[in-house]
């Protein structure tokens, strides 16, 4: 697991916190979900604004900053709600092994590069997949899967 984050700034921190307004109240722009998580020190339900990826039924979190704190969130509560307020779906987050995600961060770059092409450890779209493999260790991915 690496260390990377890449620091939101005021202005990114403020439109985010927009955007998750909008997501909690089930307007979603360009994917975005509602995130709740636990927090790991002080117990107390954190929200954050995500991009959830879907492959083949299967849905994806990514964290293109790297080690958030919304992902070390996840990864210690194990458990997170997606969703807007009124209709959230508890969900389990299982971190993905860093040799099965390249095809996912493949995918999510696909659609989200545009938005996060400053902060996804030098990754393109057009990456290889020897740069995907040298880049997935600083990207937590997670699985989500029902409760």
């Amino acid at each position: 697991m690496s260390t990377r984050y890449e620091e939101p700034n005021r202005v990114a921190r403020a439109g985010n916190a927009v955007i998750r307004w909008l997501a909690e109240l089930g307007v979603s722009i360009a994917g975005t979900r509602a995130l709740r998580v636990r927090g790991r020190k002080s117990g107390k339900p954190r929200a954050v604004v995500i991009n959830l990826l879907t492959i083949d039924g299967v849905d994806y979190l990514v964290s293109p900053r790297g080690n958030t704190q919304w992902a070390r969130n996840v990864r210690a509560a194990g458990v997170v709600e997606v969703g807007p307020r009124w209709r959230r779906k508890r969900l389990t987050a299982t971190e993905v092994e860093d040799a099965a995600k390249p095809p996912v961060l493949k995918r999510y770059l696909d659609r989200w590069y545009w938005q996060v092409k400053g902060y996804v450890a030098g990754l393109t779209p057009d990456s290889t997949e020897d740069e995907f493999r040298a880049g997935a260790p600083s990207i937590p991915v997670f699985v989500l899967g029902a409760r």
